[in-house]
């Protein structure tokens, strides 16, 4: 029997009813249980009830993997055990049949006719509930309500879940616990293949615990994309595509194979093969279902994500948001999601964007006033007139950077606009009549035709499209957004402000340095400020026409005037889908970007996860040998530092149409309101008003260019693959035959030792810091995913095992391997450790012995010795992509415990996944203000009784010098304290499984 509990509610029946039978009896009535299938789907309201004589039967015919003894053949030696067991069954088939019984909404279940005769299905219906609370709440919240009645069977989703969704308005405050089950599951290749990993692994544990290793199979829809392994090596070429790809194939044809045997292997998920496009654009344009008809029960399409942009769905009316892949994979498993009821802000738009104002700066605009706001751990959801004035595009790049603003989602509910949205991307007008339909039936349709019923928000925020002005985002954050009239300055106060998010502390003198060279026999300079990369990529902006066009529309204007980019810079155009090059080629405009350098380089994230590929050597040299502060333009969505290339330490994001000027100008210093952008072929002084478009001539070549055709042709053969992934041979075998010489997929050690008996909660005693640290340590410096450093610890380790220096690939491209990202773990080349004194790199101080080592030796130099580790950290902890890694390889370094001033949503939450304590300062107090230097030994005092430790509880921390302090236990739910319990959430399901 497949039930599987992660709500409150079920862990602690589980704690408090586990059955514990003697002997093999109790993995024989274990067995019983679970052959009696899986329970049908949720929708469906119930589930099989257990019969003794079916448990009896099955009693008779298991042969366990341990008998102890006895003759489990033989009938007679099996009357006495059969009568034991016989009342626990009974028990549990009383307990199972009333808590998982039909859906207590069963009432309200709706048939949904359509317009011509006949019906679409049948639906949970929130009208029939008669409850006036409805009408106010937030479109994004009834998403949950309908999950909550539709999944509710008073065990894994209970009816006092859905009043506390229902009174919303009064509940969300308080912090209120409530279970998620999401429709479907979302991942790309970088953490796609840990992901697949963790299950091939999950499946062998199964195996070793003499369990049904089949019962490790995904039970919702999981689309994987591989998206995030093309490099930019190939560059400025007409034939950069190709030649990328068979690069990219070469790096990664072992990842690949195993990611194609675990679309054969795992029932339930569709790989899409690389060269097809960004995992979060083929969401939008062609994974996206909106609304689900599954067997006939119609309900709202909801996924969650091993990529934190997973939000980028949400413009399309979709709930998404990013997860860890832990927390995928036991999604994956049929585990409901435990999260606290969120609060939303209601986000006003009013008036129309500005002529020459693009997608890109307002979502920069959003990004800052909703930072500024605070909205970590909530919904944000866009409403008011200015809604009619942006396209479907527009508000999926607000959506994309919910991350930036730190909210869990950022909502735009469906309304005409995405109708046509999904009529233009391909989906049948069956299928989109059947969607608007039941999403009116059901009250989540907004029609801003129709007069407006007030809904009731957390709080409220508005902006007047007007107000939004061009501007990009930098040197170091996402959210230090800077308009274009202010760049130069800005550029040179960064230039003398000391070392910081907006500071590089160049000496006055040092300023203006030239650093002269020669590239490929021309004469070439640097200054501080000059850009060496320029990039038009990332799910954020390539999914939008209209930035891409107007980037197209801005390289023509320049190859008519007679402008050049400079050839030393590296330039380069990865799409997110093959509709961009059908809509470039058919507006006549790709031509142009070319002749500027900027080639279509693959179908991917390139470079804006740091797959930029190298620098050429003569420009990498004039940078490192000057000390030159280069800069990178992309229109990405993240430019921590390290991520986008080692050498560029500003980064900027900018709208695609901006990162053509900029390159142009090929420098960050300047004011295009007053400078010249360069000369034209008439000797003419060119600027920026020359090539900038309007907004109505980027709308006509919209309206022309990008056709229906298009998507439905690019998608028809998204799932056929390429001659060289079809070319892949993977073998037909559920379990997956680990290759111990293997540097990308490796066993890893979760569950060596694992038992049945939970290893129970713990405290930490005289633990050393490993690490102290400052505000803004994100994933990438935690996790770095971007190029492996050749006198690194990973280096050493593949050196060793026959590695060649060029075939290193990047950290995220070798996550499947827990030996290469241990050592990978706090390994970026920018990352500020307090304990070395203003020192930046990935090392640390041993304390025992006064040693600066790498922190992966450090690390295992007090492994070794048997001591425990801390980290200390700021705020914001953990930012940045949703990266699992950033809690498996801590973990794996023997790190056991978190203490920051806050964390990220994700990051917070994968630490629990993986058994670490994350522990909170107290409002106004941190690493510093308590006089702790990180040379001291800390001891956490945690009850060894997981039922004695409440969510959010203080816990005392003390130190061998006497300083002792109150933190907050980051425990946010019962859920999160159960895995805790277990050692982590992989082991809790495991263990669950096999008590079913």
């Amino acid at each position: 029997m497949y039930i599987t509990s992660a709500s409150a509610s079920a862990s602690s029946f589980l704690r408090a009813s586990r059955v514990r039978l003697s002997g093999s009896l109790s993995s024989a009535a274990s067995r019983a249980l679970a052959a009696q299938g899986p329970c049908p789907s949720p929708s469906a309201g119930q589930c099989r009830s257990l019969s003794f004589s079916s448990a009896f039967r099955s009693l008779r015919s298991s042969v366990p993997r341990w008998s102890h003894g006895v003759d489990w053949r033989s009938p007679a030696s099996l009357r006495p055990q059969i009568r034991a067991v016989a009342p626990v069954i009974e028990r549990l088939q009383r307990k199972f049949a009333t808590m998982a019984s039909e859906n207590p909404f069963k009432e309200i279940l709706t048939t949904l006719p359509k317009a011509g005769g006949g019906h679409f299905g049948k639906f949970y219906s929130l009208p029939a509930l008669n409850d006036p609370r409805i009408d106010k709440l937030p479109y994004s919240i009834r998403i949950l309500l309908e999950s909550a009645i539709r999944n509710c069977d008073n065990f894994q989703v209970k009816k006092g879940d859905v009043e506390k969704i229902l009174d919303w308005e009064n509940t969300s405050p308080k912090q209120v616990e409530i279970p998620f089950k999401p429709a479907r599951v979302l991942l790309q290749d970088f953490t796609g293949v840990p992901a697949v990993v963790d299950l091939a692994c999950m499946r062998d544990a199964m195996n070793r615990l003499g369990s049904d290793s089949n019962k490790i199979n995904p039970l919702v829809p999981v689309d994987l994309v591989i998206d995030h392994s093309v490099q930019v090596d190939v560059a400025r070429s007409e034939n950069a595509v190709q030649a990328n790809m068979e690069l990219e194939f070469q790096r990664n044809n072992e990842r690949f194979a195993f990611l194609k045997w675990g679309s054969t292997a795992f029932r339930n998920m569709l790989v899409v093969p690389p060269g097809s496009g960004i995992v979060h654009q083929v969401n939008l344009e062609y994974l996206g279902r909106v609304v689900f008809n599954t067997d006939g029960m119609l309900y709202p399409d909801s996924v969650v994500g091993t990529d934190s942009h997973t939000t980028m769905i949400d413009g399309l009316g979709v709930a998404g948001w990013g997860v860890g892949g832990i927390e995928a994979e036991a999604a994956m498993l049929g585990q409901p999601m435990s999260m606290v009821l969120p609060g939303v802000v209601g986000f006003k738009l009013s008036g129309k964007l500005c002529d020459g104002v693009t997608a890109t700066d307002l979502v920069l605009t959003v990004t800052q006033i909703l930072r500024k706001h605070g909205v970590v751990g909530k919904f944000v959801e866009f409403y008011g007139d200015g809604m009619g004035e942006l396209s479907l595009a527009d508000r999926a790049t607000i959506a994309n950077m919910s991350p930036e603003y730190g909210a869990t989602m950022g909502f735009f509910p469906v309304d005409h606009v995405t109708l046509q949205y999904l009529k233009l991307t391909g989906r049948s007008d069956e299928t989109v009549a059947m969607i608007e339909a039941y999403l009116r039936a059901n009250k989540l349709f907004i029609d801003y035709d129709e007069p407006q019923q007030e809904r009731v928000y957390s709080s409220y925020l508005e902006l007047n499209l007007e107000d939004v002005e061009p501007c990009i985002s930098g040197p170091k954050r996402p959210h230090d957004r800077v308009p274009l009239k202010e760049m130069k300055a800005d550029w040179h106060s960064c230039l003398d402000n000391k070392v910081g998010f907006k500071g590089f502390a160049v000496p006055k003198e040092s300023q203006d340095k030239v650093a002269k060279f020669s590239f490929h026999g021309q004469p070439a300079e640097l200054k501080h400020g000059s850009v060496v990369i320029a990039a038009i990529t990332s799910c954020t902006n390539t999914s939008n026409p209209s930035v891409m066009l107007g980037a197209a529309l801005v390289a023509k204007k320049a190859c008519e005037l007679g402008l050049q980019v400079r050839p030393w810079i590296k330039t380069s155009l990865a799409p997110g889908s093959g509709v961009v090059t059908k809509y470039l080629l058919q507006s006549g405009l790709q031509k142009y970007l070319n002749q500027q350098g900027f080639n279509i380089v693959g179908y991917g994230c390139t470079t804006c996860i740091g797959n930029s590929g190298d620098l050429d050597e003569s420009v990498g040299s004039a940078i490192s040998e000057n000390d030159i502060i280069a800069a990178a333009v992309l229109s990405g969505n993240r430019n921590f530092e390290g991520r986008v290339h080692p050498l560029t330490r500003a980064n900027y994001l900018a709208s695609p149409p901006l990162v053509v000027a900029y390159a142009l100008a090929g420098t960050v210093d300047i004011d295009f309101d007053k400078e010249p952008i360069g000369t034209g072929k008439d000797g003419k002084s060119v600027f920026f008003k020359d090539i900038w478009p309007s907004t109505e001539e980027i709308a006509q070549v919209v309206q022309s260019s990008v056709l229906p055709e298009m998507f439905k042709s690019t998608y028809e053969a998204i799932t056929k693959g390429n001659p060289m992934w079809n070319q892949l041979s993977v073998p037909a075998t559920t379990m997956y035959k680990w290759d111990p010489n293997s540097t990308y997929i490796h066993e890893p050690p979760y569950f060596k030792d694992m038992t049945m008996d939970p290893p129970g909660a713990h405290g930490v005693k005289d633990a050393y810091c490993l690490l102290n640290f400052g505000d803004s340590i994100t994933t990438d410096h935690i996790s770095p995913a971007g190029s492996i450093h050749k006198d690194s610890p990973t280096a050493k380790y593949l050196l060793e095992r026959g590695v060649d220096r060029k075939d290193f690939n990047s950290y995220g491209s070798r996550r499947g391997n827990d030996e290469v990202m241990a050592r990978g773990t706090f390994a970026n080349i920018r990352i500020v450790n307090k304990l070395l004194n203003g020192e930046v790199g990935p090392k640390t101080v041993h304390i025992p012995t006064g040693e600066k080592l790498y922190v992966f030796d450090a690390a295992m130099k007090y492994k070794s010795a048997g001591h425990d580790t801390i980290v200390l950290a700021g705020a914001e902890y953990g930012s940045g992509s949703s990266r699992d890694w950033a809690a498996k390889g801590p973990m794996l370094l023997g790190v056991k415990a978190v203490i920051a001033k806050s964390f990220e949503r994700i990051h917070r939450s994968n630490l629990v996944g993986m058994g670490i304590i994350p522990l909170c300062f107290k409002a106004g107090e941190d690493a510093d203000t308590l006089g702790l230097t990180g040379h001291e030994r800390y001891s956490i005092d945690l009850p060894s009784n997981i039922s004695e430790i409440r969510p959010g509880q203080d816990v005392t921390v003390t130190t061998d010098t006497g300083k002792s302090f109150t933190c907050t236990a980051r425990f946010d739910t019962e859920v999160e304290l159960a895995y805790f319990n277990h050692g982590g959430i992989l082991p809790y399901v495991i263990r669950n499984l096999i008590n079913q």
